[in-house]
């Protein structure tokens, strides 16, 4: 016998609700009261006293007060429920705070007002959303028909939602600033400045191993002169004007496809026999509106932790993907940019991020497996929603043929996405960023001034020969190759004017390279 389901579970039960994305918290009738979490998913026993009348009052106030919020959920239910529902609720509760907050969101989610007075004045006012355990607007709108506090973070075109958890539960959620400082603490400022040339390079190389693109040294370069231009000196970036302003600094003057796409696009691979879809991103008479109600996202959400703030906007707007081109690479800058305008990092600092994520197998695996988290369920959900028909082109000049059918029904997954599994994740490739890359780096950089420092012990040169000497010998095994010996013939073929001094130099770079640690810790 299956169990009697409480809450939004029943709701979806009650109205036959499929979602793309679960409900986080099971509740139903047991002996006793129990808890347990495995994987993101609540299960939450409830003694018999505890049940709810069986309506949509009953379970939607059960809902608000023990569960996690789904909005895609709310948003489905809302399309379904008889609005008379809620205003008979709000009748004969019009002072309840879950009564008024069940009429905020039907108002806020449909766009359809209740046949039902405003709330009394002298009411006090009730948070949408528990600020302490979702990301949530620092400065509310006060909706006065309701005496309701919209904290949400985002708008009704867009509302990416992050799960916090309960706040003595937060272990996972990183601290960037304080591991940036105790790096600057470590190897001191200089160091650390003068390693952010070369991290804004690897993660410029990165970004393009991550969308499978070759070494490609122009591009790589011009992405690693707009992140270092750009990054935590923006005001807007989401704006058109903005996005224009990165996608031409990223594809370049010569780019075909500049602004917003206003054409359909999927994500995928072609094979021999057909088009593989991946991921179909939201059509494009949406992207606008969705846009637009991200740059409010971001606005709404300043101030709160920097780290779950580049998960949700960053990641929000890659499943958006909203220009025809240049989507993946945005996306990896908005990371590194809002660290930096949130002063988590210094606006000089770069976290190469995407070195992490295309570093190993693994790290690109993980990356591609959060994206998964809403791709894969979409897909799931709407696989036979879409075709090849017949080829067209869009005012946005893109020859396609693909059709997508179920603009309707996905919207409410599309605007709704829940982004908590990538705040997890993003926080813990930033520890990992900050811990293990950017301090290698920093040694890296330690020990290569000391090596320097031995050479000129021995025999002053310029810098540039100094590199040149420790690059050859840590790649030939400290042995003098031919090619340096040829470089460098008045210190390392036998008949130069320096050649007596050339094992001493051999020494010292060995020992500074393999023994020391430089300026670290």
């Amino acid at each position: 016998m299956s169990p009697t389901l409480l809450g939004f579970q029943r709701l979806a039960q009650m109205h036959g609700i499929s979602l793309v994305q679960p409900l986080r918290t099971r509740s139903q009738v047991g002996s006793s009261r129990q808890r347990t979490v495995v994987d993101g998913h609540e299960l939450q026993t409830w003694p018999a006293r505890y049940q709810p009348a069986d309506s949509f009052r009953g379970h939607f106030e059960f809902g608000l007060k023990h569960e996690r919020l789904n909005l895609e959920f709310l948003s489905r239910l809302f399309a379904r429920l008889p609005a008379t529902e809620v205003a008979a609720w709000i009748a004969e509760e019009p002072t309840g705070g879950y009564a008024r907050r069940a009429a905020f969101f039907y108002e806020w989610l449909t766009g359809q007002p209740l046949d039902a007075p405003d709330t009394a004045a002298n009411v006090g006012y009730v948070d949408a959303i528990d600020s302490t355990q979702y990301l949530a607007a620092q400065r509310p709108d006060r909706v006065r028909r309701w005496r309701v506090n919209n904290n949400l973070p985002g708008m009704r075109d867009f509302c990416p939602m992050v799960y916090l958890g309960r706040e003595d539960a937060r272990d996972w959620l990183y601290n960037v600033a304080e591991g940036v400082r105790q790096l600057d603490d470590a190897y001191g400022p200089e160091l650390l400045l003068r390693s952010a040339a070369w991290l804004t390079f690897k993660e410029s190389r990165a970004s393009f191993a991550i969308e499978h693109e070759g070494d490609q040294q122009d591009r790589v370069r011009r992405f690693a002169a707009a992140i270092g231009e750009f990054s935590g000196r923006m005001e807007q970036p989401l704006l058109p004007d903005g996005l224009h302003t990165l996608q031409k600094a990223v594809l370049g003057e010569r780019a075909l496809r500049l602004g917003i796409r206003r054409s359909p696009v999927f994500v995928g691979q072609s094979t021999f026999l057909a088009q593989v879809v991946h991921y179909i991103a939201p059509s494009e008479a949406l992207v606008s509106p969705m846009l637009s109600a991200l740059a409010q996202l971001e606005e709404r959400t300043r101030g709160a932790d920097p780290v779950v703030r580049a998960a949700a906007v960053a990641f929000a707007f890659v499943y958006l993907h909203p220009l025809v081109d240049g989507n993946g690479r945005i996306h990896r800058f908005l990371i590194n940019h809002l660290l930096a305008a949130d002063q988590a990092v210094p606006a000089n600092i770069v976290v190469p991020v995407s070195a992490t994520i295309a570093g190993t197998a693994r790290g690109r695996a993980n990356y591609d497996q959060v994206l998964e988290v809403f791709s894969r369920p979409f897909m799931q959900s709407h696989a036979g929603d879409y075709r090849f028909g017949t080829q067209r082109t869009c005012p946005d000049g893109v020859v396609t043929n693909f059709e997508f059918s179920a603009t309707d029904e996905a919207q409410h997954a599309w605007r709704f996405i829940d982004l908590t599994a990538h705040a997890f994740y993003l926080s813990g490739v930033l520890r990992q960023t900050v811990e293990n890359e950017m301090a290698q780096e920093a040694q890296a950089l330690g020990r290569n001034d000391a090596a320097r420092a031995a050479i000129k012990q021995v025999l002053e040169l310029p810098n540039d020969e100094a590199d040149l000497i420790i690059r050859s010998l840590s790649q030939s095994d400290w042995t003098v190759s031919n090619k340096l010996r040829k470089a460098l013939p008045e210190i390392f073929d036998e008949a130069g004017q320096h050649h007596a001094l050339h094992a001493r130099i051999v020494a010292g770079v060995r020992e500074a390279l393999e023994g020391g640690r430089g300026g670290g810790q």
